[in-house]
């Protein structure tokens, strides 16, 4: 049987929430009236997820079980997902609920009557979000239209469905790193959205603390623009200027026989231009580390389990 549509959730130590998420996602797949799968991606849990994911399998067969060796990430996950999915058509969604499966129907319905390969899940509402979350997420949104060559929806994240072709698509890149929320608006494929209130995490905490928000939004710029090369550019050309004005200047003083300034402001001119320094080194630092880890092609996840593969190859009586 030819599989309609495929479901990716990523999950790392949702033991909390899991429960309510499968209540709430299997009723919606049911109702769709196709055959589905859902590619549940154990990212490394180590909390008593996996264990819930299979009791959950006993009594739900459209529920597929990936682990992976180690902790790869959401982004690896998502991506181990989506290159394991059958589907004609893939969906990504978090477990946490701040993203209402129901509008699973509603992306499905949207992509088939307006002949769409990926249709987005736009936030309209974010007032179940902290402050401090939803500037954070406008800056970055904001910044990589601003400064990126990716036109992607604002307030989109993970939570979207895309065709078979656009899957092959992403599958076939050989980017190490990437950024799905943007690497799938970067192949300008036919697109829809479908706007919804983002709701509160139902249950458990966060698995995307600061640290990984500024991870993505590196990855994110160094993978998508050249403008932090060009800032660095810039950066050396003010310098240029400055000092060549300070050059100018030590002649003068020494021309009219006065004495130069004291080493104050020495000391500042050396600091402010080794700070310059520093952070254009960095930058520069960034891309050619993206450089290294793809020379390298070292996969970014490894497969433990697919019960996939367990439950079409049983293993035999003694």
């Amino acid at each position: 049987m030819v599989t309609e549509m495929s479901v990716v959730v990523p999950i790392f130590n949702e033991e909390d929430v899991l429960p309510l998420f499968v209540g709430r996602l299997r009723p919606v797949l049911d109702r769709l009236g196709v055959p589905y799968e859902v590619v549940a991606v154990d990212d490394g849990s180590t909390d008593t997820s996996p264990i819930l994911l299979q009791r959950f399998h006993r009594d739900w067969p459209e529920l597929r079980i990936v682990r992976l060796r180690a902790n790869a990430g959401h982004q690896a996950a998502m991506s181990a997902g989506l290159q394991l999915a059958r589907g004609a058509w893939i969906a990504s969604i978090d477990a946490d609920l701040q993203d209402p499966p129901e509008v699973l129907a509603d992306m499905l319905s949207m992509a088939t009557s307006e002949q769409a390969d990926v249709v987005y899940g736009v936030r309209n509402d974010r007032s179940s979000d902290t402050r401090f979350k939803r500037l954070t997420a406008r800056a970055f949104y904001r910044t990589m239209r601003a400064v990126g060559t990716v036109d992607a929806p604002l307030d989109a994240g993970d939570f979207r469905l895309i065709s078979r072709a656009t899957a092959d698509a992403v599958n076939a890149l050989p980017e190490h790193g990437r950024v799905l929320r943007l690497v799938i608006p970067s192949l300008g494929f036919p697109s829809a959205e479908v706007h919804y209130r983002r709701d509160e995490r139902a249950a458990g905490v966060s698995k995307y603390p600061l640290s990984k928000m500024i991870r993505l939004t590196l990855d994110s710029l160094t993978g998508f623009s050249q403008a932090p090369l060009r800032l660095a550019t810039w950066f050396g050309l003010f310098g240029f200027v400055v000092a060549s004005g300070l050059l100018l200047y030590a002649l003068a003083v020494n021309i009219t026989g006065h004495a130069l300034p004291g080493w104050t402001s020495t000391v500042v001119v050396v600091a402010a231009f080794a700070g310059l320094q520093l952070l254009c080194l960095g930058i520069l630092g960034e891309y050619v580390g993206r450089i290294y880890s793809a020379q390298q092609g070292r996969p970014t996840h490894y497969i433990a389990y697919d019960s996939l593969a367990s439950d079409e190859n049983p293993p035999s009586a003694p």
